[in-house]
């Protein structure tokens, strides 16, 4: 059966910037699709090939001075105790007297088709979502591009032009010489990479394997890439033969299955064609590890942030959508890379702080050791990412039901986190207190240094993961310190403060809100008081503001986590003013997002469009002790879309659920695998209950407005 590839848009621009290129990729690998009839680019890149640039080198060794950092921060001395911070790195290791990064995401290589036809007429390129074959076609030629998941390898067909095939370095200096060698083995090419004077990394280099075999209707190329040294000879036969459709029909088995397990109809709106690319971004780019900043595609050597995983929002917000759309398995690939730097983050809680347990920084790659920060962005000083990233350990449970999962992966990292915690919190008059404190990368208004104490983060995301744990473990320790978890705050402005301390006050003109962290998950029993639920919507406006004004240009994503969070809140109008930004702002012709209004090519909103899109149309609770799933639907339904359905969707519990709406009526099919109790809200009418049967499907159909 062949597969036929129906491009989900087209665009007749063509480009010889790789930022603007088409996306292709199975996770492992990626490839970056541009060019021009001219001569067709393919640059290559590995979810594995990091360029060792940097030595890592163990955290400061601020363990004996934090009761002096405490110190310098009760008295208010916040920059110099950042300061203190950078000066104790300094003294312990020379290196850090510069700042230190994670090691960049390299591309492998650029792979060049040039055509023996000279026609340029009627260019237009395009990707099929469903697929994941990338399409340029002009003057009768057609080329079409994918990477296929089960053969791990990039697939090119050019059907009505010869042409000669070529592969050498990516464009670019490299920040540490590389030694490249083409080789020419039988039917292929073979880059060969090699990183000289390199003592404290494994990874000495990589291959591009390039096999090309000419037909009668054109050329088929077969590449890929692979971390390490290996002969010619060998990288090329290693690779699979075999014609195009065969080895597409495979791959779209796959990559379709994934694709299709949700589907959004808003009548052809822009918003739908979004959400599919976002989703079809984070699939491919969803390896043995989660995507990085640029997915699994890179065509710099010194791309923005090393091209790593940060994970103070930038991550969660690419996974932000994998749980509600029904694709689970793509979560894992996050444990794993955690599970292979516990050991790092471990040292990271004993040498910045004397304490078990473990920290994780907010840059990931190579390795998990915290090695970035300065007198600026005092980053040691943020203890929050691990309980933030327990909280996603608890939704892969709560969307999957896995028991296993549970009691093998999420409660051992739990505990871990909760160790750190039990030790570096204060309680003093009955009242947990976090010093040093930091709320990513926000300092209050006024304020010289990001330094602080008490960021409402902190109580928040330690109290989301206690809550959990005490369900299982029956620890006092765990439930004394969440019984002395402060309160919120609410300022004067009638808003939910950032910091706990009054002597803070808030800043919107900022591109984080971690302040929200809760409505972008499953909530905060604390909010079901009327007047702090009130105090987060004041809260979430005020920063919504300064989002839609001119002054704000960078991190989408950011703009994406408050429209969340107005979802959560029921606030249809702001969340729907957010999306509407972020369309028209973040996200260039070849459907690729933004880290910044139309600048550096970046993931994040391509999972942060799809998770407020979802959130504005579902959201959960996780189900409790008493098994019970609480579902609610349409909760922020804009006006501007009347009627419409998804189906696919997936609620904690876990819950399927399929909506369709119009004409005042609102239809619901809900699924599980076990009997199971809901209670379903629907729109703003009261909760209704009802009792699933295991594998029956239920529908119910109310009407609204």
């Amino acid at each position: 059966m062949q597969i036929h590839v129906n491009p989900s848009f087209h665009d007749s621009a063509s480009t010889e910037d790789w930022e603007h290129a088409l996306i292709t990729g199975n996770g492992r690998q990626g490839a970056l699709c541009y060019g021009s009839p001219a001569a067709l680019r393919f640059t290559l890149a590995h979810e594995g090939l990091f360029q060792p640039v940097t030595e890592p080198l163990p955290a400061p060794p601020t363990a004996a001075a934090l009761p002096r950092l405490r110190e310098l921060i009760a008295t208010s001395r916040f920059t110099d105790a950042a300061q203190a911070v950078c000066d104790l790195a300094v003294s312990s290791q020379p290196g850090y007297a510069e700042t230190r990064w994670q090691d960049p995401l390299i591309p492998a290589g650029t792979l060049v088709f040039t055509p023996d036809v000279d026609r340029s007429d009627d260019y237009v390129r395009g990707t099929d979502f469903a697929t994941g074959v990338v399409r340029q076609s002009w003057g009768g030629v057609v080329c079409d591009a994918f990477v296929s998941r089960p053969d791990d390898v990039v697939v090119i067909r050019v059907v009505g032009s010869g042409g000669t095939v070529s592969v050498r370095l990516a464009d670019g200096e490299p920040e540490r010489p590389i030694d490249a060698l083409v080789s020419s083995v039988d039917d292929g090419l073979v880059l060969t990479g090699r990183f000289p004077g390199v003592t404290w990394a494994a990874l000495e280099g990589w291959t591009v394997a390039v096999r090309f075999t000419r037909t009668q209707e054109g050329v088929l190329i077969v590449a890929r890439v692979a971390p390490g040294l290996r002969s010619p000879s060998a990288a090329v036969a290693e690779l699979p033969r075999g014609d195009f459709d065969g080895l597409l029909r495979k791959h779209a088995a796959v990559h379709g299955d994934l694709f299709e397990r949700t589907r959004l109809d808003l009548g052809g709106d822009v918003v739908e064609r979004l959400f599919d690319a976002g989703r079809y971004a984070i699939i491919s780019s969803t390896g043995t590890r989660p995507p990085t900043l640029q997915g699994v595609w890179s065509g710099s050597y010194s791309p923005p942030w090393r091209s790593g995983w940060t994970v103070d929002g930038n991550l969660q917000a690419a996974l932000l959508a994998v749980h509600s759309t029904g694709t689970p398995e793509l979560m894992p690939p996050l444990f794993d890379l955690l599970d292979s730097l516990m050991d790092d983050f471990r040292a990271n809680a004993s040498d910045l702080y004397g304490m078990p347990g473990i920290a994780v920084p907010a840059h990931l790659g190579t390795h998990g050791r915290h090695n970035h920060f300065g007198p600026i962005w005092c980053l040691t000083f943020w203890t929050a990412g691990a309980a933030w990233l327990a909280r996603l350990y608890v939704d892969h449970w709560q969307f999957t039901g896995s028991a296993s999962f549970l009691q093998n992966r999420a409660l051992p990292f739990l505990r871990e986190v909760a160790s750190f915690y039990s030790s570096f919190v204060r309680i003093v008059d009955g009242r947990a207190r976090f010093s040093p404190s930091y709320s990513p990368e926000n300092h209050p208004a006024g304020a010289e240094s990001q330094a602080c104490f008490d960021a409402t983060m902190d109580m928040q995301v330690l109290g989301d993961l206690l809550r959990t744990l005490v369900r299982f473990d029956d620890s006092p320790r765990w439930r004394e310190l969440l019984d002395a978890l402060p309160p919120y705050r609410i300022n004067a402005d009638g808003e939910l403060a950032e910091w706990l301390d009054p002597s803070f006050d808030d800043r919107h003109e900022h591109r984080h809100c971690s302040h929200f962290f809760p409505f972008w998950y499953a909530g905060d029993p604390a909010f079901s008081d009327p007047a702090l639920r009130a105090a987060a919507v004041r809260a979430v406006r005020a920063r919504l503001r300064w989002w839609l004004g001119t002054e704000s240009d960078e991190m989408g994503y950011g703009l994406a986590l408050v429209g969340a969070a107005a979802a959560h809140l029921g606030l249809a109008e702001e969340a729907y003013a957010a999306l509407r930004r972020i369309v028209s702002s973040y996200w260039r012709p070849n459907l690729v997002p933004t880290h910044n209004r139309d600048h550096m090519f970046n993931v994040d909103l391509a999972g942060g469009l799809p998770g407020l899109v979802v959130a504005m149309l579902l959201q959960s609770g996780d189900a409790g002790v008493d098994g019970v799933a609480r579902v609610r639907v349409l909760p922020a339904l804009p006006a501007e879309w009347p009627s419409g359905s998804v189906r696919g969707l997936v609620a904690r519990g876990p819950i399927g659920v399929d909506l369709s709406w119009g004409l005042g009526v609102v239809t619901v099919v809900l699924r599980s695998e076990v009997d199971r109790r809901v209670e379903l809200t629907v729109a703003e009418r009261r909760p209704v209950t009802l009792h699933l049967r295991a594998d029956i499907p239920l529908t119910t159909t109310f009407r609204v407005g």
